[in-house]
């Protein structure tokens, strides 16, 4: 039976959101057992591209920019933006997930393939390409990719699992209130033409009159908007740590982004040494993170994309949802993320 237009609309609705098409509305030539790299694949390739792979995960609006600015900073690591391997559709793995791909690389014909699906080898070949033609002519050994995770959460370490089990994983976490009001104002300056007429409408406001909105007097949020704020933020932290911590052990190396602030010096010389990176020139290092966290390009962008919302905000500060919260936003993101906030060491409401 075709697709009515109100079975498109809420297909598109749920991609736009998570990234997947429902299981029922899956393509009938996709694969879904694209298998992981075994350990002689792993040490083979390596032996083409040897140079060690890190990603960085994080909730949306978690400050997974700054730390790659700040990690490329050693002369050892290089690192880039959001290629999404595993944390976006279409996905990595989007390069052989059609049955007939599949099947030509597995085939037993296919005397290249040594009897076993090359998938995984093809998966990782083009990912490693993409990020060591980048990390080689600037002379560094170490390079890893950020992608915001808030997509796929657990699954998107899963993803990165099957092809680098010999990866590390990296992942931030900032007090999910302050994600909340962070991404809400990047809806309000990047997509305001997708907002619902609801969110559209407390834009306008803002944008007319932003004390009441500063002061804690009237809301950013809608009341569904706060409550789904909270559930993604708690399902990202929990979901990603505990596959992390499961997939990756000692490879695995959870940041909050208040110690990146209180002491970014510190906080990303451990980093260094848990990725391996050599304690080359502290003094320069600790000085070229001072400048760096000088720096703003994402708050320079949004001033002159709508510095009617922009101008009032104060980019990164830490703890802006004790301004800004109303009493119904505390009461309604402690409901439901007060036992996650805990866990991290954020203070209650």
């Amino acid at each position: 039976m075709p697709l009515t237009i109100a079975d498109r609309l809420q297909i598109a609705a749920r991609v736009l959101l998570t990234g997947r098409l429902p299981a029922n509305k899956q393509p009938a030539n996709l694969r879904t057992d694209i298998p992981a790299i075994s350990p002689e694949e792993v040490a083979e390739i390596k032996t083409f591209f040897p140079a060690d792979k890190f990603f960085i995960y994080g909730h949306a609006r978690s400050g997974t920019t700054l730390l790659a600015r700040l990690v490329r900073l050693h002369p050892d690591v290089h690192c880039n933006y959001q290629a999404h391997f595993f944390t976006r559709a279409p996905l990595l793995q989007a390069l052989v997930a059609d049955k007939e791909v599949g099947a030509w690389l597995s085939r037993r014909s296919n005397r290249w393939n040594h009897g076993r699906d090359l998938s995984p080898v093809v998966l990782r070949a083009a990912a490693d390409y993409i990020m060591e033609r980048e990390a080689r002519p600037l002379g560094k050994r170490i390079v890893g990719d950020k992608s915001p995770s808030s997509l796929l959460d657990g699954e998107a370490v899963g993803l990165m699992h099957n092809i680098y089990p010999d990866g590390s994983l990296v992942f931030i976490v900032r007090d999910g209130r302050d994600t909340a009001l962070s991404h809400r104002f990047q809806a309000f300056i990047d997509n305001p033409q997708s907002l619902s007429a609801e969110d559209a409408s407390i834009r306008q406001a803002f944008a007319s009159d932003p004390e009441p909105f500063l002061k804690g007097q009237r809301s950013v949020f809608s009341e569904r908007g706060i409550r789904l704020a909270a559930q993604g933020w708690v399902r990202n932290l929990a979901e990603t740590d505990r596959a992390g911590r499961d997939l990756y052990g000692e490879r695995y190396f959870p940041l909050r982004y208040e110690d990146l602030l209180a002491d970014p010096y510190s906080a990303m010389s451990r980093l260094w040494v848990f990725l391996g990176a050599g304690g080359q020139g502290e003094g320069k290092l600790e000085a070229a993170i001072r400048d760096e966290m000088g720096q703003n390009p994402d708050a320079d962008w949004q001033q002159q994309k709508a510095q009617e919302i922009a101008s009032p905000l104060q980019k990164g500060k830490q703890g802006s949802w004790r301004e800004m919260f109303t009493g119904r936003d505390r009461q309604i993101f402690q409901e439901v993320a007060g036992q996650t906030l805990a866990e991290w060491g954020y203070e209650s409401c």
